[in-house]
């Protein structure tokens, strides 16, 4: 089994009457690129900025690298969450320089680093100068600074126009070919379900579900079925136990089938107790349709 690279167990945090956490506890291991997904104000920025010493946690404890490093674990983290202080009158170069004496890590690295995020054409040019999507690259810059194997990023996408988001989606699909393990917080569902190999999904400072991305929002089947008899046919198939949800849209009802039911068997069983259907679809529910429903719950 990959090694333990995070480990959360049962984190609170409060701000006045607003619990931000509630009872966190997720582990994260070697090579994994996990996201934490949800919508703003679900504890995702609180939950990396506690794990980064940022902030304490009211109750719970953390451990990065199983503990094997104690508190020399950031040495070993490149994170982006807050906005890094460069100086507006100085060059990308000349920032990188300061952050790079910051970290306590060779400058020579800064030429890798630029070229990596695509800035290095513009080493020469001032931070003033540059567009929000360059400022942003240039935050990415210093994160991979001494080339941390693991990388902590809060929305690293946000504010970005669709180029932009392409571009830091890239440099993070790059770090994690390369072996890092990458976590990533972000409201965006499509950039979770793009860049990350697991996930977890906050709602008002509480886990909802964590696991495999392709799992976690698997492409459900749904079926769509219509009758003369919409609201008798309802009870019958919550009776016959066929599907975990059953719910009426637009003059028919909409299911989520059951394993290993499918259509031709609830088509079959329908007629059999003497539904004659007018219309039966599969549909496949999107992964943005499943997150929403999931976090309106």
């Amino acid at each position: 089994m990959a090694n333990e690279i995070l480990k959360i167990e049962n984190i609170s945090k409060r701000y006045g009457n607003i619990e931000a956490l509630n009872n966190l506890s997720i582990s994260i291991y070697a090579g994994q690129v996990f996201g934490i997904l949800g919508p703003n104000g679900s504890g995702k920025t609180t939950t990396l900025s506690i794990v980064m010493g940022i902030i304490h946690s009211d109750n719970g404890n953390f451990s990065w690298f199983e503990d094997v490093y104690g508190n020399d674990f950031k040495k070993r983290i490149g994170s982006l969450i807050e906005t890094p202080n460069f100086y507006p009158y100085l060059t990308a170069q000349q920032n990188l320089s300061i952050t790079a004496k910051i970290k306590g890590v060779s400058e020579t690295d800064i030429e890798r680093v630029l070229i990596l995020t695509g800035l290095y054409e513009r080493r020469n040019y001032r931070f003033d100068s540059f567009s929000l999507g360059m400022k942003q690259r240039l935050a990415l810059s210093a994160v991979l600074l001494g080339d941390p194997e693991v990388l902590v990023l809060d929305e690293p996408a946000n504010g970005l126009d669709p180029q932009g988001i392409a571009d830091i989606r890239e440099i993070i699909k790059g770090q994690a070919e390369m072996g890092k393990t990458i976590i990533i917080a972000s409201h965006l569902l499509d950039e979770i379900e793009k860049v990350c190999t697991h996930a977890a999904i906050f709602k008002k400072g509480k886990l909802l579900k964590s696991g495999k991305v392709h799992e976690l929002l698997s492409n459900e089947e749904q079926i769509f079925l219509s009758s003369d008899r919409n609201a008798e046919l309802f009870e019958f198939l919550v009776r016959a136990g066929v599907c975990k949800n059953v719910t009426t849209i637009d003059k028919g009802i909409l299911i989520d089938v059951q394993q290993p039911f499918d259509s031709a068997y609830i088509n079959k069983l329908a007629f059999e107790n003497g539904f004659m259907l007018n219309a039966i679809e599969t549909r496949t529910q999107s992964l943005e349709e499943q997150f929403l429903e999931l976090v309106k719950k």
